[in-house]
């Protein structure tokens, strides 16, 4: 693990994978998630040749809560702008959800190249609210957090029932820590729920609308089959306003695309990748 200094000094967490002159891949992950949600595909890239960074977001993981509690959007495009600056080379940015949107503004909205790609995978501007607010339902329960790691493993299945659930929980402590209370919770700060304040929906869809129209480099979409985030209409209307843009529909994914079919993930993005040397 290394860190970075992202936007504000805030401290970010980073795992890092790879020949230190292969060519950098920046994975950034989706709300209430962290660095380790990328399933293999860090061991994967790094195989391939790439130099491979999984980043905690601020407030997430082992990344520093911000202290001002800043995480808009634009302090998520700070951050990353921050860890690109110090990369010898312009990186293909991998977004995940609320990683996407940021990589996405990133690219769109630079002045100067930042990235030589971009990965989205399952988001897009048109985003659908109904299941945008199922995991914001799922990230604001629990407030109490958890006795166990049993008990945060049931609420993860409750919630992705489709996904088989491990024959451990060990795995999960990775986003779980114990506070003063004694109990185990999400490992991310709370106040971070509001990171896109001050953007109502219809501004905040025509300001990724832009920024995907003003991207230039070789860009793929992934989405999850069984999305309730990125519908195929959402689809449509991204690859209009990017009509460059290639895309890829893994029908055994949810929201979590990553997690839910490493290989079927892992494929196309190297695929990908390789392409964008």
């Amino acid at each position: 693990m290394i860190r970075f200094d992202g936007f504000g000094g805030v401290a970010l967490a980073a795992d890092v994978a790879g020949p230190a002159n292969g060519a950098s891949v920046l994975f950034l992950h989706g709300g209430g998630q962290t660095r380790h949600s990328w399933g293999s595909a860090l061991a994967e890239a790094a195989a391939r040749g790439f130099r491979a960074i999984t980043l905690d977001l601020r407030g997430h993981g082992d990344s520093d809560w911000a202290p001002d509690g800043d995480y808009r959007i634009d302090a998520h495009v700070g951050d990353i702008r921050a860890v690109v600056a110090t990369l010898p080379d312009s990186p293909v940015l991998v977004g995940a959800s609320l990683g996407g949107l940021a990589s996405l503004l990133a690219t769109g909205e630079s002045a100067a190249p930042i990235a030589r790609g971009l990965v989205l995978v399952d988001v897009v501007p048109q985003i659908e609210m109904e299941g945008a607010q199922e995991i914001r339902a799922f990230m604001t329960g629990n407030a109490n957090g958890f006795a166990t790691v049993e008990a945060a493993a049931d609420a993860v299945a409750a919630y992705l029932p489709h996904r088989t659930r491990p024959s451990s929980s060990a795995g999960l402590m990775k986003n779980l820590r114990r506070r003063d209370d004694g109990r185990l919770h999400w490992h991310w700060d709370p106040a971070m729920l509001g990171d896109l304040k001050g953007l109502d929906p219809t501004a905040r869809e025509a300001r990724f609308t832009r920024a995907a129209m003003q991207v230039r480099v070789p860009t793929l979409l992934i989405r999850g089959g069984m999305s309730r985030i990125v519908s195929m209409d959402g689809v449509a209307a991204f690859r209009r306003a990017m009509p460059h843009s290639e895309f890829i529909n893994i029908e055994q994914a949810d929201h979590m695309v990553a997690g839910d079919a490493n290989d079927a993930f892992n494929a196309p993005l190297l695929d990908f990748l390789d392409r964008s040397r």
